[in-house]
């Protein structure tokens, strides 16, 4: 069983996935398979990674391929319909028993030293629950795409560095809360943590995790040693649009309900608000308000149908809370300064 398990969740990612997949052909760290979970494409993305990359073996959906020098096994989950990244990842996951699972988007492309990077870190921090690459885009290499998720009082999620100049990150960073776009997780700590959660689908699912696990008192960083780059949006194809602002708006309310105790909820309250009124203020110069309270009402929703997923707060998560608390502050302090 290989040390690393290369998971890909993949939606009509038909222009993107030969090359993600090529991308790991010429990595430096050769101890990993690969599984795509295919959320229901329609595209023929599933058949052409099933002919092109398990042809070999079609009846077990397995082949090895050959880099060079370098073979790795690829697999094909094909799901029957689009479950959303949450849960297509969580059956990655617990498909395979590696120590480390290297979560990568489909329109993500490897530096050939990137999985042995992210390796390296993990190894030798114990305490690691994840560690994400540096994200730079495909178009403009020299700009950051994501090099990390910090968390805000204001109930924002946001990495310093976008659009900023790559140069500008070049050491290893502590974060709230590694991308899941190209983000190696230790598999032993999910048992703790848990899961995705799949009810997020998609957006701030890894912010979640990454979230609880800091509860828990693990820690999460970026490796700028392992470069990813990143072309962005290959599945929703923008930036910004309804179906994004409504999934985003919605799960950061429902973040804020399963892992913050009352006590925070109080003491954050104002700024939250204060949030969600500029965030509504910015969607409706863009054309997307209705979607913004479309957002925030789904988000109340989840909250009603899905109580139980609430974080339980014992003494360790009550003493993370408040460390957290003051991280939440300084967080808020570190957004201005990015504008």
């Amino acid at each position: 069983m290989p040390k690393v398990t290369v998971v890909i969740p993949n939606y009509n990612g038909m222009k993107f996935i030969d090359d993600c997949l090529r991308s790991l052909k010429k990595q430096t760290f050769r101890d990993f398979d690969v599984i795509v979970v295919d959320n229901g494409s329609t595209d023929g993305s599933a058949e052409f990674v099933r002919d092109r990359w398990c042809a070999e073996n079609p009846s077990a959906q397995t082949a090895k391929v050959t880099g060079g020098s370098h073979h790795f096994k690829v697999q094909l989950i094909a799901l029957k319909e689009n479950t959303g990244f949450a849960n297509a990842v969580n059956i990655g996951i617990e498909a395979t028993p590696s120590d480390y699972i290297f979560l990568l988007n489909n329109d993500a492309f490897c530096d050939e030293g990137a999985i042995e990077n992210l390796v390296r870190v993990m190894d030798g921090k114990k305490r690691l629950f994840s560690a994400q690459a540096k994200m730079l885009q495909t178009k403009e290499p020299h700009n950051i795409d994501d090099c990390g998720d910090l968390y805000c009082a204001l109930g924002w999620a946001f990495t310093p560095g976008k659009d900023a100049d790559n140069a500008k990150f070049c050491r290893r960073e502590s974060v709230t809360s590694a991308c899941a776009g190209a983000a190696m997780y230790r598999r032993e700590y999910f048992e703790r943590v848990g899961l995705f959660d799949a009810e997020h689908f998609c957006y701030l699912e890894d912010v979640d995790i990454g979230y609880r696990a800091r509860l828990k008192g693990y820690a999460n960083v970026m490796e700028p040693k392992a470069v990813v780059y990143h072309a962005g949006s290959g599945t929703s194809g923008s930036r910004y649009n309804e179906f994004k602002v409504e999934l985003t708006a919605a799960n950061n309310l429902f973040l804020i309900y399963k892992n913050m105790p009352v006590f925070q909820v109080i003491i954050n309250a104002p700024l939250i608000l204060a949030g969600i009124i500029i965030k509504h203020a910015f969607y409706t110069r863009h054309g997307l308000g209705r979607a913004h309270i479309k957002g925030l009402r789904l988000g109340f929703k989840k909250i009603v149908d899905f109580a139980d997923h609430k974080v339980v707060f014992g003494k360790v998560e009550f003493i993370n809370a408040f460390r957290l608390q003051i991280e939440l502050w300084v967080n808020c302090a570190r957004r201005a300064l990015s504008v």
